[in-house]
C-alpha cells in the first residue's frame, strides 16, 4: 500500500472514531436549554480532527456529527428547515478549524473560528425560523427582537460551548502537541 493510500485509510479510520466520540461526549449534558442547545464536550473530536487533516475532511466530519445529532440526539426543530439549520448546517462549520492545519496554536484559533462559524448557523435560524416565538421570555427578560432574542439565547450555550473546548485543547495541548499539528503525518 502506498503512503497515499494508507494516509487516506487513516483519515477515514480516524475521522470515524473522532464522530463516535464527539456522539458519546454529547450525551454528557452539563446544561441543557428548553428549546435546543446544550454544554457538552463534543465539539472538541471534531475540532481536533479538523486541525488534523484539513478543511474538507473537517468539515465532512462536522456535517457527519450534525446527522448523527439529528437522528439520535431527539432534534428539536420547527420543520425541515430548523432541522437543516440546526443540525445539518450549524455543525459543518466545526471544520473550519482545518483551515489551522499545522499552525502552532492553530487548534486554539481553529476552535475559535469552528464555533463561530457554527453560532452563525444557529443565530441566522433564530432569526429567521424561530422569530415565532417572539416576544418571550429568558431568564426573566422579555424579548420583542428576534435579532438579540437569537444572539442570547444562542449566545448562552455557544460561548460555555466554545470555552469549554479551548480548556479541553489547552489541558492536551502539551502531551497532544505533535498530533494537534499532525506531526505523525508526515
Amino acid at each position: 500500500m502506498n503512503s497515499k493510500t494508507h494516509l487516506r485509510v487513516r483519515m477515514l479510520c480516524e475521522g470515524a472514531m473522532m464522530v463516535a466520540l464527539a456522539q458519546v461526549l454529547s450525551y454528557i449534558k452539563l446544561m441543557e436549554l428548553p428549546n435546543g442547545g446544550s454544554l457538552t464536550p463534543a465539539m472538541f473530536p471534531i475540532l481536533l480532527f479538523a486541525v488534523r487533516w484539513g478543511l474538507a475532511p473537517g468539515l465532512l466530519a462536522g456535517f457527519t456529527f450534525g446527522l448523527l445529532q439529528l437522528i439520535f440526539d431527539g432534534a428539536y426543530a420547527w420543520g425541515w428547515q430548523s432541522m437543516l439549520l440546526d443540525y445539518l448546517l450549524a455543525f459543518t462549520p466545526l471544520g473550519l478549524a482545518g483551515l489551522f492545519k499545522g499552525r502552532k496554536w492553530g487548534i486554539f484559533a481553529g476552535t475559535v473560528v469552528g464555533c463561530l462559524g457554527r453560532f452563525l448557523v444557529h443565530y441566522i435560524s433564530g432569526v429567521t425560523i424561530y422569530k415565532i416565538l417572539v416576544p418571550t421570555e429568558l431568564m426573566q427578560w422579555t424579548f420583542t427582537s428576534p435579532s438579540f432574542y437569537s444572539l442570547v439565547y444562542n449566545g448562552s450555550y455557544m460561548l460555555p460551548n466554545t470555552i469549554i473546548a479551548l480548556v479541553i485543547a489547552a489541558v492536551l495541548y502539551g502531551p497532544m502537541k505533535k498530533f494537534m499539528l499532525g506531526q505523525d503525518l508526515r
